[in-house]
């Protein structure tokens, strides 16, 4: 039996990348950081160490065919930043791999990362692809354009009564659900392929993504577009008067939004069904509330 070594396993992506695998018949070692907090992660194994820490990680993957590496952080704690993670500790997971004498090691990047290696998020991320890259080891490297995670923020402003947009909303994006995208990353693992920029089934302008949320929740559009030059205000202002946890994704998030986000169309999972599913979940927790 085959087995693979997936880092950022409780995550988002993780979490399907783990199913996947084992669906596909390997051997699934997950890496965590609290075994308590793993829950039903479809794993074979679970590996509780810190990737920040060489001596935790010292001979997890012995006999291990393949690392599929989805490690990030969005959101900086426990004092760590995207240096010490996105950067530090792919490269202490890559390292590992070689001299373990893994076979291919697969990371998840973002689409775009050029046009956006001034973002720290993104350019901890670039530096350690360049490493990869560089590497005897053979490489997958996957950038998605989003994940369907992140445009129920689109939800949300629609469910508060109103979209803010940037701009004139008419930016692309064809985001991806994480089990299409875990789909697309084992297919391309299994082939060899080396680089995937990637992308779900449906290619969208932010507007259209905004009457997608209106749409679910049965709702006649709200849509404000706001001068661009206010989101590039913002870009300088707010890491000047918010924590490193606040504005490190926003510079992402704000800076990606001016961009094209349109990667190579996988998977079938459609947004709008995406959605629709969330609102029916919410609409039947508010009656359930009613009820008590």
């Amino acid at each position: 039996m085959q087995k693979v070594f997936i880092a950022g396993a409780t995550g988002y992506l993780g979490r399907y990348l783990c199913a996947e695998y084992r669906r596909r018949g390997w051997h699934v070692t997950a890496l965590v950081r609290n075994r308590a907090r793993a829950g039903d992660l479809a794993a074979d194994t679970l590996v509780e160490a810190e990737a920040t820490r060489p001596d935790e990680i010292a001979g997890v993957m012995e006999g291990g065919e393949l690392v599929v590496s989805a490690l990030g952080i969005t959101r900086q704690a426990d004092g760590l930043g995207y240096r010490d993670v996105d950067y530090g500790a792919n490269l202490i997971l890559l390292r590992e791999a070689e001299r373990a004498g893994v076979q291919r090691f697969a990371y998840v990047h973002v689409l775009n990362a050029k046009a956006m290696r001034h973002v720290p998020l993104v350019a901890a991320k670039a530096d350690f692809v360049d490493v990869l890259l560089a590497s005897s080891l053979p490489s997958t490297v996957i950038a998605p354009s989003g994940y369907f995670s992140d445009m129920e923020a689109f939800l949300a402003m629609a469910r508060s009564g109103r979209v803010w947009l940037f701009g004139s909303g008419a930016p692309r994006i064809n985001p991806i659900h994480g089990a299409d995208l875990a789909f697309a990353i084992a297919e391309a693992t299994e082939g060899g392929r080396g680089w995937l920029d990637i992308g779900g089934p449906d290619v969208l302008t932010q507007s259209g993504i905004a009457r997608l949320a209106f749409s679910a929740l049965g709702r006649e559009p709200r849509i404000t577009c706001l001068p661009d030059a206010l989101r590039k205000a913002a870009l300088t202002v707010l890491p000047w008067v918010t924590p490193r946890r606040v504005h490190g994704p926003a510079q992402f998030f704000l800076t990606a939004m001016a961009l094209d986000m349109v990667g190579e169309t996988h998977g079938n999972r459609s947004l709008a069904d995406h959605f629709s599913g969330l609102a029916a979940v919410e609409q039947v927790r508010t009656e359930q509330g009613r009820r008590t």
